[in-house]
């Protein structure tokens, strides 16, 4: 049986199995999707729908029952059966739910550990119902609709049926590849933006805008696309916490007063410490008489997270060491880095310095949409080098 989900693309293959039907009532989902990732928490290229009513709950495992409220992926990450080293993004829609409902997430590996953090356990709906956050990697994933007062267990044999504080449970299987585009890049693998963003003023990414050359280097791009822009952005798909993170940045100079380059850290579960959000960033934000760099423990509008300093030209190396309660950035010439080497600026911060969760490194280059200083001319930067150094 064949049925055309229009909104998302999705060409959903229904295959009734009669064993499994004779012994759990299931029914097996096969699924292809032509659909493209269309936001920062957006509709994924491999999106499957993964609740149903009547008959067809069964399909994706989902069991909110008839009328009640359902869950649905729409960015459904990569099965990997030891996959607690490396996490992605995941992101879907809740039908139906109610104002206080949280999700729950889990993923699979062995038992079922709840995502993307003990300490973090909860996954907020939107206003718009749509809800999105970081999970580990497992070979299925499974989402909880909860009322207020559920308390999460840390690791589970089997997920809860419906019912009491659970209003609806979903479960897919994990893509057989990666839903974004990666790279490989000093030693780690990078995911490579395909969404929108609001960061700069929404701002649409390219995949084909990063990439390496022969030598190893990573080139982030900003390129024209019809008749606007489209900008570049990769992350690393593995967390390190505390200690030194090292970038070897080639000459800058000729960025635009509306381009951004960053190197920063985003944390989906970390709200509460501004999205464990750290930043080196080199762009002018539209004021060409402004000074083209900055250091910032994030959130921005507190006037003493934010550090400005010029970047002269030339190879740099920016540098930031996280410890506990302390933030200490660092900018030199060259490829050096060592502590001898003179600083054209360095910082240390003491004050909301974030602890480690689940975050990722970034970097980005994007389009200021400044009403007083529109882009010219597109641009490119080259990182030769990223160190985690423990």
């Amino acid at each position: 049986m064949v049925s055309q989900a229009h909104r998302f693309h999705t060409r959903i293959v229904l295959v009734l199995t009669t064993a499994v039907v004779a012994k759990e009532g299931l029914l097996r989902l096969e699924w292809e999707t032509t659909g493209r990732e269309v936001g920062e928490r957006g509709v994924g290229r491999r999106s499957a729908l993964a609740a149903f009513s009547g008959a067809l709950l069964a399909g994706c495992h989902s069991r909110a029952g008839n009328g009640g409220p359902s869950i649905e992926f729409t960015r459904i990450p990569q099965a990997d059966p030891g996959g607690r080293e490396k996490h992605d993004i995941i992101e879907g829609v809740v039908k139906g739910g109610r104002a206080g409902q949280q999700l729950v997430l889990y993923a699979r590996s062995g038992k079922w550990w709840v995502q993307p953090l003990v300490s973090h356990p909860f996954t907020r709906v939107q206003a718009n119902s749509k809800w999105s956050n970081a999970t580990h990697l497992g070979t299925e994933y499974g989402a909880l609709l909860v009322e207020p007062g559920f308390r999460p267990p840390p690791t589970l044999d089997a997920l809860p049926q419906r019912g009491a504080e659970v209003a609806a449970v979903a479960v897919v299987h994990g893509g057989k590849t990666p839903p974004s585009k990666t790279i490989a890049f000093s030693g780690y693998e990078w995911r490579v933006r395909d969404a929108p963003s609001s960061r700069g003023g929404n701002n649409r990414y390219n995949p084909s805008n990063a990439w390496t050359d022969e030598g190893g280097a990573m080139h982030l791009r900003i390129a024209k696309q019809g008749e606007d822009w489209t900008c570049a952005e990769v992350s690393l798909t593995r967390n390190f916490g505390y200690e030194t993170y090292r970038f070897v940045v080639r000459d800058i100079a000729h960025l635009e007063p509306a381009m951004v380059f960053g190197m920063f850290t985003w944390d989906y579960s970390g709200g509460d410490q501004g999205n464990r959000e750290v930043d080196i960033e080199i762009s002018r934000w539209g004021d060409t008489a402004s000074k083209n760099a900055q250091y910032v423990v994030q959130p921005y509008y507190v006037a003493a997270n934010v550090v400005r300093f010029t970047a002269p030209p030339g190879k740099l190396t920016h540098s930031f060491r996280w410890d506990p309660g302390r933030m200490t950035f660092r900018t030199v010439r060259g490829s050096g880095g060592a502590a001898s080497s003179a600083p054209v600026s360095e910082h240390v911060f003491t004050s909301g310095v974030p602890s480690p969760g689940i975050e990722s490194v970034r970097m980005n280059l994007y389009v200021f949409r400044s009403p007083n200083t529109a882009l010219r001319d597109g641009a490119e930067v080259v990182i030769e080098q990223f160190e985690y150094l423990p």
